[in-house]
């Protein structure tokens, strides 16, 4: 099949680049190219596994009521509050 493309700038410099290093022509380098894209672009999305935190059981709260911002903090720093 013959087609033309035009190819943006840094398409271009970056096929160029390719072509050279692998000493390929450029319908080689371009149909290498497409072949990978088209390939990885029909393949469907791997679905992540969702991430999980365990629970960890950290004991009673040593301060009765946490409404009480100085009282928390005197616990936090060791201050004898009560």
């Amino acid at each position: 099949m013959r087609t033309t493309l035009t190819l943006d700038d840094d398409v271009a410099a970056l096929l160029e680049r390719v072509r050279k290093r692998r000493k390929l022509s450029q319908k080689a380098v371009i149909n290498e190219a497409l072949r990978s894209g088209l390939k990885e672009m029909t393949t469907p999305a791997r679905v992540a596994k969702p991430f999980t935190t365990r629970a960890v059981q950290l004991g009673r709260c040593l301060v009765g009521e946490l409404d009480d911002i100085s009282e928390v903090l005197a616990v936090a720093e060791g201050e004898n509050f009560r």
